[in-house]
């Protein structure tokens, strides 16, 4: 635990000059679950996310940036790899594939727009951010940026990031 914190707490500071926050954006009460929770496209995340314990630490006071794969990118998996991930013997690799789509702070998509990035995850891993003809993470493409929460930022994503 104190090596992911340790973790977290590097690239939070190697991010810290990439993170922006304007006037222009609207903020929510709600943190990050809360939010995934009430867009209704997220339901298999936020179940993986109880499964993983890990729905508590995104309530926390962040700041996060959160990939979140849709519904429909969890379909889009070869089937049966979700109700195989969600079993707790899987546990710890559900846990690695959760935490490869969270940043340290909060990064909104007009701090991207037009680079290409490297961004260390919470599970150790980097995720390769081209920002340059749309947004999109690894292979993945944001369909949906800036969703604000009261202690981060989601960006909404079109595929599962799996990390290598």
């Amino acid at each position: 635990m104190k090596k992911l914190i340790i973790g977290w707490m590097t690239a939070l500071m190697a991010l810290s000059s990439v993170f922006v926050i304007t006037p222009a954006m609207s903020y929510t009460k709600n943190d990050i679950v809360d939010t995934a929770v009430s867009a209704g496209q997220f339901k298999t995340l936020v179940a993986a996310l109880k499964a993983g314990e890990l729905a508590g630490v995104l309530k926390g006071s962040g700041p996060f940036t959160v990939f979140a794969p849709t519904d429909d990118a969890f379909k889009a998996l070869p089937a049966g790899t979700v109700a195989s991930l969600l079993k707790p013997e899987n546990k710890e690799k559900l846990i690695a594939i959760l935490t490869y789509h969270v940043v340290p702070g909060k990064t909104v998509s007009s701090a991207i727009a037009g680079k290409m990035l490297t961004a260390k995850t919470v599970q150790g891993g980097s995720l390769n951010i081209n920002g340059t003809n749309g947004v999109r993470i690894n292979n993945a493409t944001v369909v949906k940026a800036d969703i604000m929460a009261s202690n981060g930022v989601i960006h909404v994503i079109d595929k599962v990031l799996m990390p290598n």
